[in-house]
């Protein structure tokens, strides 16, 4: 591809010089063609400055490591989906899609300037909390590209983490709203401080806090931690699915009650997404420390996230094996725990797959296996509810990957990394100095969060714009904001009996994990001629009637969903041949 007019003429002046330095026979000796390419190399890295093989290199692979991470959203996109039932999961799988338009706005008017405006100004040193003024808003004045989409990628993963663990309760407007806010000022503000030079918690800024700065090699704080505290917050204030840990009338049930979701083959698809877009996300982080070993920490990132997240899977799979066996006396194993597992695992590694040796990369991921299950169980003791586990995977073993550098970041790659080695980890004979700066950003991630997305969220709460409304919920998101299965016709009331058999079919595809109607609607059972011919056959004829096969189209059975108080919102199904049958559908105050 040409480039602009003065780096061609630049190029064919080039090639000519080297060309004329260069006697060759009429053969062509293989020898003079070698000396010709090196001397066209050497030319362009005089023009250039710096090394341009190598820079066009890590451009090509940064873009990609970005298409990895991006596609991680069609990852969480597939794991929610198959989370959620049946009737929420369009809703679901839009919000995955919002928070990738989202970030992409929000990052480019504000998100990248608060980020990394004036990262590249080497001749100011100072240190700031966020960066006004220095380029970088609206897309202005960024000098790498490659580096801008790698960042907007890591923006929407943070926000879309949220996605899972509101799911099947929360408004569309209100989950834009978040979407934005946190790609737009919560995400930027944590990611000046730890990744940009000028940040206060940076190992690279030029004089590091406590002489060493807060080391998160990839994300498991910037962008996991950061997601998961927002997801805690959230469910803190919206609460949980109606008929999850109380009934009808609001008393508390003595054992909470599974909302399994309706497709365990799209749950495993997000998971294969996520782990294959991981490798984007960790060894694509290892080229934006621009160090001469840069190829070196691609390898090792791959390789120590293909550990965790193998051990941690393995790790929860058969803990929680042991655990049902010991407490039930019934063991089996549950895919659900093997595939956040190994997402645990890879949250945890992120913070140090760079700085870590491989045999720590499989501690790490034992300790992320053992660290879900412990989350997992604490949230339903806690009556939190969370979807997918987005929080047991993210906030806890987020904090566990970092606490993690600060026990085994090895010197040697501290020092080919960040240019100095004097507080490695505590089992390499290091100080708590590593492990302290690790719980300060801690501290600082969760109080940012806190501070900016608590009263957000209280906010939309106040003003009724966060949770759906209850008949929303009943009949399932997709109805209330997509047009879903119940106006279509493919949900409802309406069922047809054969009477001389105990088979009965029904002329719509019924959700079996879908308990919730029962739960919170009262069902009565009214039958209904539907054909209006049938009242006016005599008795002779509704005699001879009753001795014959039934078929659908002659007796047909209407269930009506009411409120005792309320006479409900009615749905009317109908097909070709039925004129159809109503139903009342009212939700129940809890």
């Amino acid at each position: 591809m040409r480039g602009s007019g003065g780096t061609s003429d630049s190029s064919g002046e080039l090639y000519e010089q080297c060309l004329s330095s260069i006697i060759t026979d009429d053969d062509g000796d293989s020898d003079d063609i070698r000396e010709l390419i090196r001397c066209v190399a050497n030319g362009f890295s005089k023009i250039s400055g710096e090394n341009t093989p190598i820079k066009y290199a890590r451009s090509i692979f940064l873009v990609y490591s970005a298409a990895l991470v991006f596609f991680m959203q069609a990852g969480f996109a597939m794991l929610c989906a198959g989370s959620v039932r049946k009737k929420n999961v369009q809703n679901t799988m839009l919000k995955n899609l919002l928070d990738a338009c989202g970030a992409a706005v929000g990052f480019f008017v504000l998100g990248y300037g608060l980020a990394f405006g004036g990262m590249d100004d080497t001749t100011d040193n100072r240190t700031t909390f966020v960066e006004f003024g220095s380029g970088g808003f609206f897309a202005q004045d960024v000098p790498d590209f490659a580096f801008w989409m790698f960042q907007y990628a890591f923006s929407a993963a943070s926000a879309t983490i949220v996605a899972g663990t509101l799911a099947e309760r929360c408004q569309m407007a209100a989950y834009l709203c978040y979407s934005i806010m946190v790609s737009t000022i919560v995400y930027p503000i944590i990611a000046h401080a730890v990744w940009n030079p000028k940040g206060f918690l940076s190992p690279n800024a030029s004089n590091p806090l406590f002489d060493v700065g807060m080391i998160d090699f990839a994300g498991s704080g910037v962008v996991h931690l950061t997601g998961g505290t927002t997801a805690l917050l959230a469910t803190l204030i919206l609460g949980p699915r109606r008929g999850r840990f109380y009934d009808e009338s609001g008393r508390k049930l003595e054992k909470p009650k599974d909302f399994p979701g309706h497709s365990p083959a799209l749950q495993m698809l997000g998971c294969f997404m996520l782990w294959f877009g991981w490798y984007g996300f960790n060894a694509g982080s290892a080229l934006t420390y621009k160090s001469e070993h840069d190829y070196k920490f691609v390898a090792l990132a791959g390789v120590n996230t293909t550990l965790a997240g193998g051990t941690a899977g393995l790790t929860a799979l058969f803990v929680n094996l042991y655990l049902l066996e010991r407490y039930t006396g019934e063991a089996y194993f549950d895919s659900k725990y093997a595939m956040n597992g190994a997402l645990s695992g890879l949250v945890a590694i992120t913070g140090g797959c760079g700085v870590i040796q491989t045999w720590a990369a499989f501690v790490v991921g034992l300790g992320a296996g053992l660290v879900y299950i412990f989350a997992s169980h604490l949230l339903i003791r806690l009556r939190l509810d969370d979807a997918v586990d987005a929080i047991p995977c993210h906030l806890f073993n987020g904090l566990w990957g970092l606490l993690a550098v600060g026990l085994f970041a090895y010197p040697v790659y501290l020092e080919q990394i960040y240019g100095h080695a004097r507080h490695p980890g505590l089992v390499y004979g290091g100080d708590f100095t590593l492990l302290g700066m690790e719980i300060l950003g801690i501290l600082f991630i969760m109080g940012w969060v806190t501070a900016v997305m608590l009263p957000f969220f209280v906010w939309l709460d106040w003003k009724g714009w966060f949770r759906s409304d209850p008949l929303e919920e009943i009949v399932g998101l997709d109805t209330s904001y997509h047009g879903g299965s119940i106006l279509l016709g493919n949900t409802g009331g309406r069922r047809c009996e054969n009477k001389n058999t105990t088979n009965s079919s029904y002329p719509y595809d019924d959700d079996d994990n879908d308990h919730d109607h029962e739960d919170a609607v009262s069902l009565e059972r009214e039958p209904r001629e539907v054909n209006q011919s049938n009242k006016r056959r005599n008795s002779a004829d509704n005699h001879t009637n009753n001795n014959m096969p039934r078929t659908q189209s002659d007796s047909c059975v209407e269930y009506r969903q009411t409120n005792n108080d309320d006479p409900g919102v009615e749905y009317r199904q109908t097909n070709n041949d039925d004129p159809g049958a109503k139903t009342s559908l009212t939700p129940v105050d809890i």
